[in-house]
């Protein structure tokens, strides 16, 4: 079965959040940690690393946070994947042909196809469709 990871699931969880608000104030990890019962060492990576692709900004500081700094509508979901967590494949075998079994495997080609269609769909949509 095809998941979304933790990491992807918590930074859709806080982007949500942070868009809840109605005016632009910072949000800390331990704030949505504790409002959504998330690890918040995970959560806190996940920001830094959304800040790190100006997805957030970090104000640093002992009333710091984070707030959303990237047009959300112009970020796709296939993009945002890949931010977080690497290239969007069902298989290995879609990005890395190490695979021992490459020669005599008969379905690579059927699942390639499957991958294509699967990442043109989250191509089109965008984060802002997620968060709102």
């Amino acid at each position: 079965m095809l998941n979304i990871t933790r990491k992807v699931e918590y930074a859709l969880i806080a982007l949500r959040h942070m868009q809840s608000k109605s005016d632009n104030t910072l949000t800390s990890a331990n704030e949505v940690a504790k409002q959504y019962g998330v690890p918040r060492e995970l959560l806190a990576k996940t920001l830094q690393q959304m800040a790190h692709h100006n997805i957030l900004e970090a104000v640093q500081g002992p009333t710091g946070g984070y707030k959303i700094v990237a047009e959300l509508d112009q970020i796709s979901l296939k993009d945002f994947f890949e931010k977080l967590e690497g290239p969007l494949g069902m298989m290995d075998c879609y990005f890395d042909s190490d695979c021992v079994q490459i020669a005599n495997c008969n379905i690579r080609v059927p699942i390639q196809r499957i991958n294509n269609n699967m990442r043109d769909m989250f191509s089109q949509m965008t984060l802002q469709e997620v968060t709102q």
